[in-house]
């Protein structure tokens, strides 16, 4: 019964910052006249920046990626890096790209390939947009707008985000069909009763070692979600084992969620570190925590000092929590914070307790992060409604040692492209621990 409720309350939650996620969503508003998915494309030529002519029907058998773009536009320039990015990351395994630009100068149009040094072909009709014979093709009202066709030549995909594009091509091309490495469900004793954990580790050879990643969810999550099995699965392909684990009071640990404290969970995380410190296949441990578990993996990592943790990843870090508690309001729930009520009503069915308020009251979030000294990445979305970037940023400030990445129009979660901190926190962990 305890993890249904907490489910519906996750659910809803994310129900919450989903809506709020496609008010923001500008495909809503900019997308509206391109293909629909499962449409069939229409086949154009044009030709390339040598003269050369070109026809997309040429590239059937292949997954493409359509960029509508011109060089006059600064959102489209803006947007050239994810661009480069994706090409440089799926051309690779067989994508092919296409750049239609509406550019009627062909000086302007080759300068802006040259400067961005741009690799894959780019067509153009050389005139003015609205005067294009392929705009109205393709229903394109705005630009950068994209396509991603499959091999057989129907959409995808038609999105004015490329994060959108980016996202789906992880899913064509990079998620594992089949578990990678072996996954152990155990038990581990907590401050608040028994802790479910599951962790995923390489195979290893008789007394070969390897790292282990920690994970430690948000306030309402749990172990579960794309967010930590997708990063969880590129560590175990790079050779680095991972336990995520829910929180007291979440998922299937024990625990009362009305309980809960930051402290408490702090504690959690301690009894997981002394649990995979004692493993004798365990060499290195990093530490990673998103939203609430950023604080409480920022705090061990503080408390517990720079011998404990080769490395620690912040995932939009919800210190905003203590901010929250002093004016009276979480997750959109007010209350008196001098004198707060035994516990207040969230969704679900579930209970904010009156000790996690006058905690986090008083929670000396960045003064205790402040003892760790080592390497460090903290990764948080502009479009975070529920965490504003500066917090993650205030981290970042703090230690000289760490890295910092504010992903343009992801949200708390990293939608729409999840990959993206994946393979941000997938990299900085290989580099630091192998």
């Amino acid at each position: 019964m305890k993890k249904t409720i907490l489910t519906l309350f996750w659910a809803t939650l994310s129900m919450l910052v989903m809506a709020q996620g496609m008010a923001d969503d500008p495909d809503r508003r900019y997308a509206t006249d391109l293909l629909k998915t499962g449409t069939e494309v229409p086949d154009f030529q044009m030709k390339t920046l040598d003269g050369k002519k070109f026809k997309l029907s040429k590239l059937r058998g292949h997954y493409v990626v359509l960029d509508f773009w011109a060089s006059w536009c600064p959102d489209c320039r803006k947007d050239i890096p994810n661009l480069l990015r994706m090409y440089n990351r799926f051309h690779g395994k067989g994508v092919e790209f296409v750049g239609v630009s509406f550019d009627d100068n062909a000086t302007a149009w080759q300068e802006a390939v040259r400067k961005y040094n741009i690799p894959y072909t780019q067509v153009s009709e050389l005139k003015k947009w609205k005067e294009t014979a392929v705009s109205p093709l393709y229903g394109v009202k705005w630009i950068p707008s994209l396509y991603l066709i499959d091999p057989e030549g129907k959409v995808v995909l038609s999105t004015v985000v490329s994060d959108k594009v980016e996202a789906k091509l992880y899913e064509l091309t990079v998620t594992p069909s089949s578990p990678i490495g072996t996954k152990e469900n155990i038990w581990i004793d907590g401050s608040k009763g028994r802790l479910r954990a599951v962790i995923q580790k390489p195979n290893l050879s008789q007394g070969q070692q390897c790292p282990m990643v920690m994970f430690c969810h948000g306030f309402g999550g749990s172990k579960e979600g794309p967010l930590f099995e997708i990063t969880a699965d590129s560590l175990c392909a790079h050779g680095i084992a991972s336990i995520r684990f829910d929180f007291n009071g979440h998922g299937e640990s024990e625990g009362d969620f009305q309980q809960m404290t930051v402290p408490n969970e702090i504690e959690d995380a301690k009894k997981v570190y002394e649990y995979v410190r004692d493993l004798r296949y365990v060499s290195d441990i990093a530490i990673v925590g998103h939203s609430q578990g950023g604080v409480v993996a920022a705090m061990t990592a503080g408390d517990l000092g720079d011998e404990a943790f080769k490395a620690v990843v912040l995932l939009a870090p919800a210190a905003v929590l203590r901010d929250d508690a002093i004016r009276g309001n979480t997750m959109g729930k007010t209350y008196n914070p001098l004198d707060p009520p035994e516990f207040v009503e969230l969704w679900g069915g579930k209970r904010l307790g009156r000790d996690y308020i006058k905690s986090a009251f008083y929670l000396p979030i960045y003064e205790t992060a402040a003892k760790y000294h080592g390497p460090a990445l903290i990764i948080h979305g502009t479009a975070d409604h529920v965490v504003p970037y500066t917090y993650g940023e205030r981290f970042h400030q703090q230690w000289p040692n760490s890295e910092w990445e504010l992903l343009d129009g992801l949200d708390h979660g990293f939608a729409p492209n999840v990959y993206r901190a994946d393979q941000l926190t997938s990299d900085f962990l290989v580099k630091e621990l192998k």
